[in-house]
């Protein structure tokens, strides 16, 4: 009886945590669609996504987000390029390539670079990688090259962790296999391990785009911060998220509410960039 009792707290205990997670989901996007979507519809949906001005404090009050749409497709593209790519890689070396004892060392490296906080991140490139890019193309060095490298960073240890993870759980019979029909260490890996775990190599990715998409803190310190159409990788530009953090502190009225539309176009974004990357994952799978 004692062992049902308690089996039975323990279920209740699962689906209450469960439960909460659900219902803290539903709350967050009854707010901000309750907040956003009636400016949207207010001021104009085409209006709001396709304005490339954003001016507040103008009469009248001006407030496209085309600029921070275009700039957070650029910095996200841009970190998937350096992010995805060193990411895989490195997990590959670690899971099939690496030495024991510099795994000790690699693993803990890591881990560790998951821990440290976005603005020190933001601070690391300021004084880093601002001036690296600005003596070479230029300008004062925010912009949206700046902006890819130190989120390619930031997304590392994401696409690291998950990738090793599912490249070890695939069967060393796989490996083994494909060695005993003659392939290198190399081509075994490369041609059976990797395509064997590409679910969770993908799933390592959508995670990782999700933390670039998201990410404010280190973004604001060196994108430049510009609400303007960016016509270059070279210049300046302004996130959905920088965007929102920025003014919302002093934001009133009709500001705020474009704000908070703001954060449901940039939800939307998410959830269409999660929905694709899933749809590729099945039909990889397939």
């Amino acid at each position: 009886m004692k062992k049902i009792s308690l089996e039975g707290f323990m279920k209740t205990i699962f689906i209450l945590c469960a439960t909460t997670s659900i219902l803290a989901i539903i709350l967050i996007v009854y707010f901000i669609f309750s907040g956003g979507v009636p400016f949207i519809m207010e001021y104009g949906l085409k209006n709001f996504l396709f304005g490339t001005e954003w001016r507040p404090s103008n009469t009248p009050q001006l407030f496209g987000i085309l600029p921070m749409i275009l700039g957070s497709l650029y910095i996200t593209f841009g970190a998937i390029i350096i992010g995805v790519p060193i990411g895989v890689l490195t997990a590959t070396y670690l899971a099939k390539f690496s030495d024991r004892r510099l795994y000790k060392f690699l693993k803990p490296s890591v881990n560790l670079m998951a821990g440290i906080p976005s603005i020190v991140y933001g601070f690391f490139a300021l004084q880093v990688i601002v001036p690296l890019i600005k003596n070479l193309v230029g300008g004062s060095g925010m912009n949206i090259i700046t902006s890819s490298i130190l989120l390619g960073i930031m997304i590392l240890p994401t696409i690291i962790g998950l990738s090793e993870s599912s490249i070890r759980s695939v069967p060393q019979s796989y490996y083994e296999g494909s060695v005993a029909l003659g392939a290198s260490h190399e081509r075994s890996v490369m041609s059976v391990v990797l395509p064997a775990a590409k679910s969770g190599i993908i799933s390592s990715i959508i995670l990782g785009i999700g933390r670039a998409i998201g990410e404010t803190m280190a973004v604001i310190l060196v994108a430049g911060n510009q609400p303007r159409v960016p016509d270059s990788i070279t210049k300046g530009a302004r996130t959905l998220t920088t965007n929102i953090v920025m003014e919302m502190a002093y934001a009133a009225e009709t500001h705020r509410e474009a704000l908070i539309a703001t954060a449901v176009v940039l939800f939307v974004f998410i959830l269409i960039i999660n929905t694709i990357f899933l749809f590729i994952k099945r039909r990889t799978l397939n």
